[in-house]
């Protein structure tokens, strides 16, 4: 038995984007605990995805926490608008500004719960002075910007040496990219409780049975 429950975050980016609100909603349903918005910019990863005024739209479709991943640089001058539109948890990257303490402290004066994500060649001691402001750590395991894209086994260890820093402390662990029926139970053996999965959950209509598949 995991000393922590294990939560699942389905990603938009692989969803039908025709039927946005319905995709929410059906997800939402079928178990979900948290939405999974990946907002991307063009410049900071070589995609362009969801802004403000489609969280705003599909808010009323979902109860559940939408955490929204800012994958841009700047991050700050988004920070305001999507905490306005329905965010609940804003996740940064900490190349993406000179100042992450700073930004952190952004999403915290918004009263929304902060995360930090970490690419596969960021170096763990970003964390080091960081910690206690987060309540979710993303560890990125592919290379941001499309979905789809294989796991790299590489960040297995990252995700066991996060976990091993986050020690007692409320905050969670999420990995992102390339998760599926093989690599869930080896980034939970690892140390993540959050998985965010994509092509996993909507490459078939049964959403309920694709994510309680991810659960191990």
């Amino acid at each position: 038995m995991l000393p922590y429950p294990v939560k699942i975050a389905p990603s938009l980016l692989s969803c039908d984007f025709a039927r946005l609100g319905a995709e929410v909603a059906a997800v939402t349903q079928a178990g979900a605990d948290m939405i999974h918005i990946d907002v991307m910019d063009g410049h900071f990863v070589p995609n362009l995805s969801i802004g403000p005024d489609i969280v705003k739209a599909i808010r009323p479709y979902s109860s559940l926490p939408f955490d929204v991943h800012l994958m841009t640089s700047p991050a700050d001058m988004l920070i305001d608008l999507f905490a306005e539109a329905g965010a609940d948890l804003l996740t940064i990257h900490p190349e993406a500004g000179p100042h992450p303490h700073r930004s952190l402290q952004k999403i915290r004066a918004h009263r929304k719960k902060a995360g930090l994500a970490l690419n596969p060649a960021t170096p763990l001691n970003v964390l080091d002075y960081v910690l206690d402001e987060l309540d979710l750590i993303l560890v990125m395991s592919v290379n941001p910007g499309f979905g789809g894209q294989a796991f790299l086994d590489s960040q297995l260890t990252k995700i066991k040496a996060v976990r091993e820093r986050i020690g007692a402390r409320p905050v969670d662990l999420a990995v992102d990219g390339g998760i599926g029926l093989e690599t869930a139970p080896k980034v939970i053996a690892a140390g993540a409780n959050v998985l965010v999965a994509g092509t996993a959950i909507f490459k078939t209509p049964d959403y309920a049975q694709n994510i309680k598949a991810l659960r191990v």
